[in-house]
């Protein structure tokens, strides 16, 4: 069908067979053909009119809108509620401290291409940075690095992923980030609907047995949007259904800046958990650093898949971010984020603790579940309205699920307090007041 239309065997405007017709004529299933006449549909090349059937549209490829991107300027105009960001700490000081005796060391890395050799600083302080109680037993060797955890997560699933329609299956709400991996990688993404304790499991094994999916990426620590933490309990029965249907999970623990008791899915299932964060949230988002802690036996595959990608983390990078975990810095600075989070969390809690908010005081940002009267959509544009950048849930949702009437408030620790009490102040005063003309 591809080439007929492309090469203009099939005219534009050309009715094709019905389904049942075309099936019968090329001896298989009509299932077939209705998967071919969507896949064409999709690539453009079809249009299908309810009634009248499917006609050749002609087209090579639909083109996507573009989607919003993964980070706001902190130009823009407004308070920024909307990004996670870390806390001035005075990182910036002690970074170019660091630099600067860089610079006075004498040293011949700087003129090649990156190897296992020269990162293994990085990735032996990354070892000594992640505590063995939550991820199991690793060493240097498991530790692959990445541009930010965001990169981590695509390096992963490259790793991982395999035929020409893998899924992907992660919580119904779920970071963006994720959903944007899965489109460039030509996946499926699939929501699982959650509760309070995490991703239920009897829906996780709807699921794999539904679409045979290959991964499992989640937030088992802080799920953003919803601040949910999965708990033990549930964490071992997801594992144990990993196990059973031979999925890997990629736990994504970038938003966690503290140190948790609870083992983690790497800990808990280590020949198929990935465990993945960064830098970002904790000490600096400028550095980039993330990192992977890999199965055992599969971190020689993922570190090929990422020295195909971008060869590795470039040389100043690394030495810069082993001297900051090394030296004590690194959890210097996540002290201080942690002790700044609760704050900010104390204070948006005294302002919105009316409404109907999810919030822990570990987590840099809070659940608002919209009254009556409210969709997110509309809230968010009324907060803009008044210089406030917001997410709607809808930013959240997947592309077949559904979005809640919710909005996500980062705690943006960089505003003044006067100014972030005023902007909550505002907030309250709209879900006080919502609007009067509302399609219910």
């Amino acid at each position: 069908m591809r080439t007929a239309i492309r090469s203009g065997i099939l005219d534009r405007g050309y009715k094709m067979p019905p389904v049942r017709e075309l099936a019968w004529q090329l001896g298989i299933t009509p299932g077939t053909v209705a998967r071919a006449y969507k896949m064409a549909a999709e690539e453009g090349l079809v249009e299908t009119a309810v009634g009248r059937g499917t006609f050749v549209s002609g087209a090579l490829v639909v083109e996507e809108a573009t989607p919003p991107p993964l980070i706001h300027p902190t130009s823009a105009e407004g308070l920024d509620f909307r990004a996670i960001r870390v806390p001035n700490s005075g990182q910036d000081a002690v970074i170019r401290r660091i630099m600067a005796g860089m610079a006075g060391r004498e040293s011949c890395d700087m003129i090649d291409y990156p190897t296992p050799e020269t990162d293994y600083e990085a990735r032996d302080a990354v070892a000594g940075w992640v505590e063995p109680e939550r991820v199991g037993r690793f060493g240097p060797d498991e530790v692959i690095l990445g541009l930010g955890a965001q990169n981590a997560v695509n390096v992963v699933l490259q790793t991982v992923l395999h035929g020409t329609t893998p899924v992907i299956l992660t919580e119904e709400l779920a970071y963006p980030g994720w959903r944007h991996a899965a489109r460039l990688l030509r996946a499926e993404i699939v929501g699982i609907e959650m509760d309070g304790e995490g991703i239920r499991p009897d829906r996780f094994e709807e699921a794999l047995r539904r679409h045979g999916a290959q991964v499992l990426i989640t937030a088992a620590e802080v799920q953003s949007p919803t601040t949910t933490r999965t708990t033990l309990a549930r964490r071992q029965e997801i594992a144990r259904l990993a196990r059973k249907y031979q999925v890997q999970i990629i736990e994504d623990d970038c938003h966690c800046i503290t140190r948790p008791d609870i083992p983690n899915y790497r800990a808990l299932c280590p020949e198929r958990g990935w465990y993945i964060s960064s830098l970002t949230k904790a000490v600096s988002a400028a550095l980039r650093f993330g990192f992977i802690i890999a199965p055992e036996e599969q971190a020689g595959r993922a570190r090929q898949v990422a020295q195909s990608t971008f060869y590795g983390l470039p040389q100043p990078m690394l030495d810069l971010c082993a001297e900051l975990i090394s030296s004590g810095e690194a959890e210097r600075f996540r002290a201080m984020s942690e002790a700044r989070v609760l704050q900010r969390v104390k204070e948006a809690v005294n302002i919105l603790g009316q409404w109907d908010i999810r919030w822990r005081p570990d987590v840099p940002f809070i659940w608002l579940r919209l009254p009556q009267g409210w969709r997110a959509s509309s809230f968010a544009r009324a907060c803009g309205d008044r210089g406030i950048r917001i997410k709607a849930a809808d930013e959240f949702s997947l592309p077949e699920g559904r979005a809640p009437h919710s909005v996500r408030v980062g705690l943006n620790p960089n505003i003044s307090d006067a100014e972030f009490e005023a902007a909550l102040s505002t907030m309250s005063g709209l879900l006080a007041s919502p609007p009067v003309n509302v399609d219910l």
